[in-house]
């Protein structure tokens, strides 16, 4: 399938795939069976990263055609993406540690990574997977999590080479969510516990399309780094209209005008230049839906800058922008922007207030909290 950077093309991928968010899902959703045989997932996530389509949306949706009892696999899967969002908020040093080896990882690039990128590593299913990702933008869940494996513990790269490649081409591609999925597979997330994928859970779980005997590493020791990560107390949360202000719309919520009130005095689109590609693509027409004007730019100030001084307003309001790119041009912004007599204004999504503040150790501990998040959203 293609994605259609719209909410309507969300909203009705959300409409086509709720009768099967149930049993179907529960019982087949680790099945990889092909780029075009995946009617047992949602493929609704490149909607949901940008916020064409909101979690709180699909929840209500889901959960208004199925019992709650029914439907847990998937709404558990939903607040997966909630909790890594909220725990990278809450150590961002996790992200500023994943740059720094990033950029040192990338100095030292040989034959074996470019290779592994162009799908010349030699593993079938390795290669047929990440050609399948560059194609499409696109890789089912359990597909990542094999890639991933194979790329820390049979190839032996770097791991923040691979997270660097899936951001750059998966179209759903989300910092926190892809960060700490591979640092969960390195047995850095959780300390000690590794995801070690084996030719027979392949073989099982892609039908035996593939079966890489004798080609996978057949252990896992778990990467270590020389310190911790301290846990960071979230902002509080703001509360700002946009009646008098510009409106700024990025990547990390298309649609913010859903939940904050009132008639901005303008609206800025922006995004930060990135290499052509499918998740580009998306991107941009995402953040553009809101009116007919994108700005692509690094220099985020003074486009911010310019925006207001033609609505003639010193308020800027836009969603809350969770650690990652955006949320770093929007911190480099922030200094001029006050010298210049222009307040920045971030408005987190109730959503995200009921979910992150759980997301402080695993997943366990925001899990047992579900019933009462969905409650608090009147989706109980």
């Amino acid at each position: 399938m293609t994605f259609e950077p719209t909410r309507a093309a969300g909203l009705a991928r959300l409409n086509e795939f709720t009768p099967r968010a149930a049993k179907q899902y529960g019982s087949q959703r680790n099945f990889d069976l092909g780029s075009t045989q995946q009617s047992a997932v949602s493929k609704l996530s490149p909607w949901i990263r940008h916020r064409l389509v909101t979690e709180q949306e699909v929840l209500a949706r889901i959960l208004g055609a199925h019992p709650p009892a029914e439907a847990i696999s998937f709404v558990q899967e939903v607040f997966w993406r909630g909790y890594f969002k909220g725990w990278l908020e809450q150590h961002p040093s996790v992200w500023d540690s994943y740059l720094t080896g990033l950029n040192m990882a990338q100095e030292s690039l040989g034959n074996d990574y470019a290779d592994a990128i162009s799908g010349r590593s030699g593993i079938a299913c390795f290669d047929h997977w990440c050609t399948e990702l560059i194609q499409t933008g696109y890789l089912h869940n359990h597909a990542r999590m094999w890639f991933a494996s194979i790329w820390i513990f049979t190839l032996r790269l770097p791991w923040e080479l691979g997270a660097d490649f899936f951001l750059t081409h998966l179209i759903d591609g989300d910092p926190a969510s892809n960060t700490l999925s591979w640092r969960w597979v390195g047995g850095l997330h959780t300390k000690d516990k590794t995801y070690l994928a084996s030719a027979s859970n392949i073989a099982r779980f892609t039908n035996g399309r593939f079966e890489p005997l004798g080609q996978l590493a057949e252990t896992a020791d778990a990467l270590i780094e020389p310190f911790d990560h301290p846990l960071v107390p979230l902002p509080p949360a703001q509360h700002k209209t946009v009646d008098d202000a510009l409106l700024l719309i990025t990547q990390e919520d298309c649609t913010p005008q859903t939940f904050i009130a009132g008639r901005p005095l303008g609206v800025l689109n922006i995004v930060s230049p990135r290499n052509a590609g499918l998740a580009a693509d998306f991107t941009q027409h995402g953040v553009s839906q809101a009116s007919d004007t994108l700005v692509i730019s690094d220099d985020w100030t003074t486009a911010i800058i310019d925006a207001a001084q033609h609505a003639k307003t010193n308020h800027v309001v836009t969603a809350y922008a969770p650690v990652g790119p955006v949320a770093t041009a929007l911190t480099l912004a922030k200094a001029t922007l006050s010298k210049k007599g222009i307040e920045l204004h971030q408005t987190r999504r109730p959503y995200d207030n009921l979910t992150w503040t759980h997301a402080t150790a695993g997943f366990f501990k925001l899990r047992k909290k579900i019933p009462q998040i969905l409650r608090d959203l009147d989706l109980g």
